[in-house]
């Protein structure tokens, strides 16, 4: 081999290692900014298991004024943190101001260190340092890293909010008003929606999972269907979930859900108060209005199990 022909073997082979490089700054999905209101965007995330479509199966909006961005919950991974600020770019130029999250979950704020190195202010529920400082957030990060490689990496850590939100209040600017809606314990150690008072859009978090079988977790389920219900009354132009598509139809997503934990509570419940085993109530359960939405599989038992043992500790409290 000559000496020419080994430099363009070497420049070929550079070539397809940065090429190689620049393929994994974006995972390979389908990422749209889709308008919602005058000032709100939102990407939507396929609906699945939380390290399925490379991580992207969550929301984040966005909130764009002639002073700046605010950013609603941050996405599963850096990466996909980063092809969000570039589908932004092509609405606005201005700054992300700030970030606030809907609740600490792995699949929201995997993308938040994108938004504080640009020197976002963090904005997070209160609850939210339980999930910070549970030991299983280790475990669950260490998983991701294996599962969602190379977008998930060594480089990946848990950002801490700048600040707590421990009630409702409201943030503006340029001239456009958020409601912070304080939900306390709800789907996760600590919740909270935002409204964009003018334009009538609540972003409402994991509140809601439209179009498939929401997780429970450790949730308070009695405080959520309590949260779901008083939203229920209210006047919306449009309302964007946690997951799934955004709906200019709130009340009808907002009754799926609690259709779903109500049906959760009800069913569970009578298992705990006849003394029934879990397995044998979950197995005479007809799930027929919900095992063919998607996450069912994933996520149905798990849920029914967390809400039988809740319902146990509400028993014994009573």
């Amino acid at each position: 081999m000559t000496f020419i022909t080994r430099l363009l073997a070497g420049l070929l082979l550079l070539a397809g290692l940065n090429n190689a490089h620049a393929d994994e700054e974006f995972p390979p999905v389908v990422m749209e900014l889709l308008k919602v209101s005058e000032h709100v965007y939102y990407v939507q995330g396929a609906p699945g298991a939380a390290t399925q479509n490379h991580g992207f199966i969550s929301n984040a909006s966005v909130v764009v004024t002639d002073e700046g961005v605010i950013v609603f919950d941050s996405l599963g991974t850096p990466a996909l943190a980063k092809l969000l600020l570039q589908k932004l770019r092509e609405v606005t130029d201005q700054p992300v101001k700030k970030v606030i999250l809907s609740h600490y979950h792995a699949d929201h704020v995997y993308g938040l260190q994108v938004f504080k190195e640009l020197g976002a202010e963090i904005i997070a529920p209160a609850g939210a340092e339980e999930y910070i400082n549970a030991e299983n957030t280790a475990t669950v990060l260490a998983e991701r890293r294996k599962l969602l490689a190379p977008w998930v990496n060594a480089d990946t850590h848990i950002v801490s909010p700048d600040r707590y939100v421990e009630g409702n209040e409201e943030i503006t600017l340029g001239g456009v008003t958020l409601k912070l809606i304080f939900n306390g314990k709800a789907h996760s150690d600590g919740d909270q929606s935002v409204l964009v008072e003018p334009d009538g859009v609540l972003l409402i978090g994991d509140l809601i999972f439209e179009g498939r079988v929401p997780y429970v977790g450790d949730a308070n389920t009695k405080v959520w269907l309590e949260r779901l219900k008083e939203m229920e009354k209210g006047k919306l132009a449009a309302m964007v979930p946690g997951h799934g598509p955004m709906s200019k139809n709130p009340q009808e997503v907002i009754k799926t859900t609690v259709h779903y934990i109500e049906f959760l509570r009800d069913k569970m419940g009578a298992a705990v108060e006849e003394m029934t085993p879990f397995d044998e109530a979950y197995e005479a359960t007809d799930w027929g209005d919900f095992i063919d939405m998607p996450a069912f599989a994933e996520a149905n038992r798990t849920n029914a199990y967390q809400v039988y043992l809740s319902l146990e500790r509400e028993s014994m409290a009573e």
